[in-house]
């Protein structure tokens, strides 16, 4: 991006750009790197490049534990070097690209490197708080930032976004419900602006009953009515943690106040994001639930790419219908604005309690109401705890999302007896 690019609504802390910059459009091929191409989000963007070749030249990529997949990857399209998050499979992935040029690493290092290399555009698709020091390297050279990974800014936001400005970095929110935003914010300026929306599907159990929820299965939690996404993405989906972990994003990426955003629970998938401004316009970005519409809008900026997904058909859809969201049934969307209000790392611990619960309840150790029970009860010990400084560094982050992790460990057991 270059560096006299616009910024949204001129704020300080923003790295995230407001309108369109023709003049920053480069008509070379442009190098991209992809941190996570084997998950969902991995393989939508692969798509979109597989259908553009012309135009992007991949610099490296990166997984978790899927040697296979990445390595087939790499070959594919040429990357010059792949990265497995899992150091024990170095050996494998070395037999895998046996007599090609790319090189290869593993372990949290070589993550790093991948995004550091000189790549033009990176997507940050790495899951979880691992993701952070990875993103945080494309943004310390500078380097075009699509933005998948929530926990970054839920775990850090302050910090990545300061970092970001000083690097010279463009962030670009690479989520369905933020890339709506980011582009219906677009038609004002700060000073107009009076709340943004972000929509929320519901999940599988919008209308199941809370004793109900509280039993819910794995299997039934796994069945998202619009979406296809990845197994922990789509469990925080039906519990609305999702949606809880995208208010916190929303607030630190468009430097918003918890105050200025809302969530509208809206059943059809439809509409993205909207944001409402000062003379009650409301302006609203709509398309099929594709993650690949998204990607698209951050792939091609600041042009627009053609898409492969299914155009818009509104009168085939009918109708749309919105209800307000039920923070009763669903708790860990009103933690996350407890959590966003707090402050000072409370954010970091709401992400950690979650992931641990989550993993929790995919190996059957507690029901799935207990999830938002073992998130609020370790925010809880965080803030009775009494030690909750200023976060100034990665480090800073890293160090409360170990302590929270430990925490609700910790707690999981009497949270499970508690739901028995």
């Amino acid at each position: 991006m270059a560096s006299d690019a616009v910024l949204w609504f001129g704020d300080e802390m923003s790295a995230v750009p407001l309108r369109n910059n023709k003049a920053a459009a480069a008509s070379a091929v442009r190098t991209v790197t992809v941190l996570g191409a084997t998950g969902s989000i991995g393989d939508s963007t692969m798509d979109l490049l597989r259908g553009a070749r012309d135009r992007y030249q991949v610099e490296a990529l990166t997984a978790n534990s899927n040697v296979e997949g990445l390595a087939k990857l790499a070959k594919e399209f040429g990357a010059r070097f792949a990265a497995i998050a899992d150091p024990a499979k170095l050996s494998e992935l070395k037999d895998a690209l046996a007599g090609t040029r790319i090189e290869c690493g593993a372990g949290e290092s070589a993550i790093i490197e991948a995004a550091a290399r000189p790549a033009d555009w990176v997507m940050a698709a790495v899951s979880g708080a691992a993701g952070l020091k990875p993103a945080l390297a494309a943004v310390d050279r500078g380097a075009t930032v699509a933005l998948a990974n929530k926990e970054c800014l839920v775990c850090a936001g302050d910090i990545f976004m300061e970092r970001a400005k000083k690097a010279g970095a463009c962030i670009l929110p690479a989520d369905s419900e933020h890339n709506a935003l980011f582009q219906a914010l677009a038609s004002g300026n700060r000073e107009e602006l009076t709340r943004v929306i972000i929509t929320a599907s519901g999940g599988p159990f919008r209308t199941w009953a809370p004793a109900d929820i509280e039993q819910a299965t794995l299997e039934q939690a796994l069945k998202h009515p619009n979406w296809s996404m990845g197994q922990k993405i789509t469990i925080d989906s039906a519990s609305m943690m999702n949606k809880g972990l995208e208010v916190i994003e929303a607030s630190y990426l468009f430097a918003l106040a918890p105050d200025e955003i809302d969530v509208l629970v809206h059943p059809q998938s439809i509409i993205h994001g909207m944001v409402e401004f000062s003379d009650r316009s409301v302006v609203a970005q709509l398309g099929t639930p594709d993650m690949r519409i998204p990607i698209a809008h951050c792939l091609g900026w600041p042009d627009r790419v053609v898409g492969p997904s299914a155009k818009l058909d509104l009168a085939k859809i009918g109708q749309l219908t919105f209800e307000a969201p039920d923070f009763q049934r669903f708790p860990g969307l009103r933690l996350a604005y407890e959590a966003l209000r707090l402050g000072h790392g409370a954010t970091t611990v709401y992400n950690a309690a979650n992931e641990i619960a989550v993993a929790a309840f995919i190996a059957g150790k507690i029901k799935f109401g207990a999830i938002a029970r073992l998130v609020e009860a370790t925010m809880n010990d965080w803030i009775r705890s009494g030690n909750q400084p200023p976060l100034h560094s990665a480090d800073d982050a890293i160090s409360v999302d170990h302590i929270a992790r430990n925490r609700a460990a910790a707690l999981l057991p009497q949270i499970a007896l508690k739901a028995t």
